[in-house]
């Protein structure tokens, strides 16, 4: 009597895992913004992209770009300080 019940609790639990396994998994969809960050604009009110490391960021609103220039600079070999 009691094999009886855990024999139909393991098919149930079991047809149970098959069903979520074979089951078709939706895409995650892209924000609405994240479409729009294509190429550098520079609009106020737009968030601006925060980044901690290394990445390639595509579109991003350019607000400031300054400092734009050349230095150089030369270093001698063999000085000891």
């Amino acid at each position: 009597m009691i094999w009886n019940w855990v024999a139909q609790l393991l098919i149930a639990v079991l047809v149970s895992v098959v069903s979520y396994l074979i089951a078709p998994k939706p895409k995650q969809p892209k924000p609405a913004m994240a479409k729009d960050f294509e190429n550098p604009t520079a609009e106020a009110g737009r968030p601006c992209t925060v980044v901690f490391g290394t990445i390639i960021v595509k579109g991003l609103n350019i607000l400031w770009y300054g400092d734009k220039g050349r230095r150089d600079y030369t270093v001698k070999q063999g000085s000891t300080v």
